[in-house]
């Protein structure tokens, strides 16, 4: 298959998105590597933040490296039975994974914050571990019935692809046959999971703030900075996950910078959020960055 040429001036999206890719990167790894090395990020909160930066910069490999790839390339084409199943696969898989583990840290503020008495009881490593494990199992699932969807689909040519990724929606383009039947599918799976996971995520983050009005001032500044942060990535990553995955078998050119929007721009974005309104982290990465400068330091 073929990846339409969208952008003319390819030179320049090829430094663009080569910065904001490694940006990406750099800012998630060294969240993770913070996460990892800290005494003082042990908590289920930073638990579940730790995998929430390994999946976007997951998630943000599974497109990127491609789209900067084409820039530069005169023929883009990739293989549909190789590749294309494989980005459908692992993009899906990913940002399926992302919406459970920001579900997994909207339950870890409700319950730290409603029920901070049992908070270390209920929210324990080994029941964060199996939340994790069956996130995972989850999302294989979700990505296998894209898989399963997407090898349902016969194609008559020309297989040009008007995106710069392959999902389900350009492949539907595409397909000789009637796909009425695959879109509503597409919706029922893609599109229910975008959208009940928004709706329960907003409400139960106002449940939360609701919940704050017996606090003390200052728990309730600690605890509405924290989740003043989930929310602010929830509306950013579901916004465009909704607009894409919960309407017809219709593309509109906009479609393209959405998706750069959620699979490159929310990435990015996600560890600026975390970091500026936590004092741990950002003592956390301190310490880091200290320890890491006094070792080179000492070679």
């Amino acid at each position: 298959m073929e990846l339409l040429n969208i952008v003319p001036a390819m030179k320049t999206i090829f430094v663009v998105y080569l910065i904001l890719y490694l940006t990406t990167l750099s800012g998630n790894f060294l969240i993770v590597v913070t996460i990892k090395t800290s005494k003082t990020l042990g908590s289920p909160m930073y638990f579940f933040l730790f995998y929430l930066s390994f999946v976007d910069a997951c998630l943000c490999t599974t497109t990127a490296p491609r789209l900067i790839v084409n820039a530069l390339s005169q023929k883009k084409t990739i293989s549909y039975n190789d590749e294309c199943l494989i980005q459908v696969f692992s993009f899906h898989f990913f940002g399926c994974l992302e919406i459970f583990i920001l579900i997994l840290m909207a339950l870890d503020r409700y319950v730290a914050i409603c029920k901070p008495l049992h908070y270390m009881t209920i929210m324990s490593r080994q029941v964060c571990g199996v939340l994790v494990a069956v996130a995972w199992v989850g999302s294989c699932v979700h990505s296998l019935a894209q898989i399963f969807l997407a090898l349902s689909l016969p194609f008559c040519g020309p297989n040009v692809i008007d995106h710069y990724l392959c999902d389900l929606q350009p492949l539907l383009q595409l397909a000789c046959t009637d796909t009425y039947v695959i879109n509503l599918l597409l919706v029922s799976n893609s599109g229910a999971i975008c959208t009940v996971s928004f709706v329960m995520l907003m409400f139960s983050y106002i449940f939360i703030l609701h919940s704050l009005r017996n606090r003390s001032a200052e728990g309730r500044r600690k605890a509405l900075s924290t989740c003043i942060s989930h929310i602010t990535v929830v509306v950013l990553f579901f916004g465009p996950c909704v607009f894409i995955y919960t309407r017809p078998a219709t593309t509109f050119s906009v479609d393209k910078l959405v998706a750069v929007f959620y699979t490159l721009g929310t990435p990015l974005l996600n560890p600026l959020i975390y970091t500026l309104r936590n004092a741990e982290v950002k003592n956390a990465m301190r310490k880091f960055w200290s320890k890491a400068l006094v070792s080179n330091d000492n070679l």
